[in-house]
């Protein structure tokens, strides 16, 4: 049921109001996978600055075929198949995926609430106020 309003998207059926609300939480959603790959990114590079201190830590006591793994078996390595290295899993989520679906939920935004976000959110804002009032 729309409500009575100028407010951009009031015009708009619960479902619609529903479907809209799913592609932003949607979108926050992959916004929280984007942290964990960044954390993911810094981590991988954390991990390997110790890697690299322990190849010269094993040189430097005796252990020539050890660091020798390290260098060239592990630092150089990337963390999926071998050749893709964290970083290019971030930008390649960022600039593929990500991107596809913020213009997604942007393009739905406009062509259902005049892009406006949150009109599930405002439309909750509006009752709990208008309880509050004590209007029914």
């Amino acid at each position: 049921m729309a409500i009575d309003d100028d407010t951009p998207g009031a015009d708009l059926s619960d479902c619609e109001v529903e479907a809209l609300h799913e592609v932003e939480l949607g979108l926050e959603w992959l916004r929280r996978a984007h942290g964990k790959l960044v954390e993911f990114h810094h981590n991988t590079g954390h991990a390997m600055e110790h890697l690299d201190e322990a190849e010269t830590l094993l040189r430097e006591s005796g252990h020539e075929d050890l660091a020798d793994e390290i260098r060239k078996r592990h630092l150089p390595r990337g963390v999926v198949d071998d050749h893709r290295w964290s970083y290019d899993v971030l930008e390649s989520f960022e600039d593929d995926f990500m991107a596809d679906v913020t213009a997604f939920a942007e393009h739905t935004r406009t062509d259902l609430a005049d892009g406006r976000r949150h009109v599930a959110e405002r439309r909750q804002e509006r009752e709990w106020k208008r309880q509050a009032r004590g209007e029914k």
